[in-house]
């Protein structure tokens, strides 16, 4: 393999290199599902789909596990807080992610377990680590011993004298940097059996359980927010070292939505959820605008961005459409050298896009001179191209899965890039009345078109 990627443990670019010849094996942190997810939630879904497409394209059996955490703290409280039984809220949410992960083309993962449904691994995971020497229960619950560890803190940085774990209080602790991987039962909790009393599991232990239980001792990529680094994936790490694993070899890890420049999260109230997105854009669309930033840059979310990003998406759109329409049926071929070289510099995805974009013009020119074979080779390639990134404009879930509406919407980017392509042509011949008329009628239509260097956009003009 060619594929270079950026491991935060190691903080630099290395050639990825399988544990198992023709296997990759992934662990994506899924979602604490506490309440509907918003655009911030997903991106890890979209980013990290990527690298999947991107790795069974090189020929790999892609085992991708990405859990639930349907047990926690904000969990129980936001169904207190409603009345509701944890299990049915938790059940709820998780729901809601499936489907916007659906929405947006996400694959399904290859297994998506459940935290409850390893407590018995977590059991024998915490007996492990008491009889290496690495933890001790107290008063019901059981903690880690972060000083018994000497290289604790390898993939934050963190100093030990340095380290504060954020979690809520518990009682035994022999030193506060110390963390929980077991929390004795509270009055009106669920709680767990266990030989340390009943309780439930910490949030870290979770993950190591799920991951080594599924994918093995020692594993090839472990995927999740930069916000996951400290403490959630330091910890995973010290447990699993503790316990005598490898764990992960390679560490990813996908930058964050932001507006106004903050992380956008529900206590700050600059959340926008999925369903709310999908009244902007398509799915497609929506997809497109999160998965074009670079996976480890932050993502400054705006509607002007997210609109652009859609107009661009629909010239990708048009081209291999006309194509189909005027030249006849376009397969799927292969991606371009350039684009591969791209995805394989720590998946490049705008590099992979300029590429793409390239060839749309190159099509285009080529459609407009008359060389329908060429132009159907290039939507091909485009094609595959776009697949890569899930977002392959003749995908049969693109084309009938979004309804009138997305039907509707999708008819019409088909219309107007007629139209553009009637008035770019009008404009090559010098024939400037025709690609003023052309114009004139799109903004009477409520569509505004911009010029660019790229060629023409549109987009539709915003209702007061």
């Amino acid at each position: 393999m060619t594929l270079r990627l950026y491991d935060t443990a190691a903080r630099e670019v290395r050639d990825f290199v399988p544990l198992r010849p023709g296997t990759a094996t992934v662990y994506l942190c899924g979602a604490t599902v506490q309440g509907v997810p918003h655009i911030g939630h997903v991106r890890s879904g979209i980013a990290f789909d990527v690298l999947r497409r991107w790795l069974a394209h090189a020929g790999l059996d892609v085992l991708f596990v990405r859990n639930v955490t349907d047990i926690d703290d904000k969990i129980l409280r936001k169904a207190a807080d409603h009345d509701r039984p944890w299990w049915e809220w938790a059940a709820t949410h998780e729901r809601a992610f499936t489907a916007a992960y659906d929405a947006l083309g996400v694959l399904p993962p290859s297994a998506e377990p459940r935290a409850t449904g390893f407590i018995t691994q977590m059991v024998e995971y915490m007996q492990r680590l008491i009889d290496r020497g690495h933890a001790y229960a107290a008063d019901g619950n059981v903690y880690f011993d972060v000083r018994s560890l000497p290289d604790y803190g390898s993939l934050s940085r963190f100093k030990l004298d340095d380290v504060s774990q954020g979690e809520s209080a518990g009682t035994g602790k022999r030193d506060p940097r110390d963390f929980t991987l077991w929390k004795a039962a509270k009055p009106g909790e669920p709680s767990w059996p266990t030989p340390w009393g009943p309780g439930r599991p910490g949030w870290h232990l979770e993950c190591s359980a799920m991951a080594t239980s599924l994918l093995g001792g020692e594993f090839d990529i472990h995927c999740g927010g930069m916000d996951l680094i400290f403490p959630h994936h330091e910890n995973e790490i010290a447990q699993s070292h503790g316990a005598g694993d490898g764990f992960a070899r390679y560490w990813l890890h996908n930058g964050w939505v932001t507006m106004s420049g903050e992380k956008m999260s529900k206590s700050l109230g600059n959340v926008v959820s999925i369903p709310e997105m999908l009244k902007k854009v398509r799915p497609v669309e929506l997809r497109y605008y999160l998965g074009s930033a670079h996976y480890r840059s932050m993502l400054e979310y705006s509607d002007k961005a997210l609109h652009e990003a859609a107009t661009g998406y629909r010239r990708i759109e048009s081209f291999v459409q006309r194509v189909a329409d005027r030249v006849g049926e376009v397969g799927v071929g292969d991606v371009s050298a350039e684009f591969a070289a791209a995805l394989d510099d720590d998946l490049g995805v705008p590099a992979a896009l300029a590429v793409v974009h390239n060839a749309v013009r190159e099509g285009n020119g080529a459609l407009e001179a008359g060389d329908g074979a060429r132009a159907q080779e290039i939507a091909a390639q485009v094609r595959a191209m776009m697949g890569i990134l899930g977002t392959d404009p003749l995908d049969p879930r693109w084309r009938t899965g979004g309804g009138a509406d997305e039907a509707a919407t999708a008819a019409l980017g088909v219309l107007i890039g007629a139209e553009l392509e009637r008035r770019a042509a009008a404009r090559a011949a010098k024939d400037w009345a025709v690609a003023d008329e052309v114009r004139n009628r799109l903004e009477e239509a409520g569509v505004d078109v911009t010029d660019t260097p790229d060629g023409a956009q549109w987009a539709l003009q915003k209702k007061d």
